[in-house]
């Protein structure tokens, strides 16, 4: 099984790196937003055909049982940014672009082996826009209650492995809770305080996709 993980910025890349070193699983980075992750999974598509991707690195959370350091493990993936309007199709939902999925499932077999690495299951929304205040977050829940994490990439990845019929993943280290926090302060100082593990769930869930 050859297995791609596909991250967005140097700081997740390189920590990600020193845990595979087996050739049938690769790491690299697309850079931040929809339109850097789109083209990074289509490469990696195009140029390594792995049969599951994965998209690892971190997100803002939310809920009262999320917390920072925990991970969040996709159930579905929509956008929070996407917005077709009704004049042609009445049925085009919030988040949706018009004729493809309004939200994007994720594979049966991968969540449930996800599940069992601890991480908490649940909706991840994907927007480019870094979320520093209560003011967007709450903009952003108010349209997505039940988010559990809002990240710059991993719809349009999900999106992007959708149309290759590639299976596909994503796991988010909270990095910070912008509802709890005003000023992002959680999110800058997570890069100088997160545990040398944080990233250990995507590995462990790497390994048991070869059992």
């Amino acid at each position: 099984m050859k297995i791609g993980i596909i991250v967005a910025m140097d700081k997740e890349l390189r920590q990600l790196q020193q845990l595979f070193s087996d050739g049938s699983v690769r790491v690299e980075k697309c850079g931040i937003g929809k339109v850097n992750a789109a083209l990074g999974a289509q490469r990696m598509i195009n140029d390594f055909k792995p049969d599951v991707i994965i998209s690892s690195g971190c997100a803002g959370g939310h809920g009262d049982d999320v917390q920072v350091q925990d991970v969040v493990v996709s159930t579905e993936l929509t956008y929070h940014d996407v917005y077709c309007g009704t004049a042609i199709d009445n049925a085009t939902q919030y988040g949706q672009v018009q004729g493809l999925p309004a939200r994007y499932p994720v594979d049966p077999t991968l969540l449930e082996k996800a599940i069992q690495t601890g991480a908490k299951p649940g909706l991840i929304v994907t927007g480019d826009w870094f979320v520093d205040s209560k003011e967007k977050m709450r903009e952003i829940v108010g349209h997505f209650p039940e988010a559990r994490a809002v990240d710059m990439e991993s719809c349009a990845i999900a999106q992007t492995c959708y149309i290759n019929k590639v299976p596909f993943i994503s796991f988010r280290v909270i990095s910070d809770i912008p509802l709890r926090d005003t000023d992002a302060s959680q999110y800058h100082n997570f890069w100088d305080t997160v545990a040398d593990h944080s990233f250990q769930v995507t590995k462990t869930f790497v390994e048991s996709l070869w059992k």
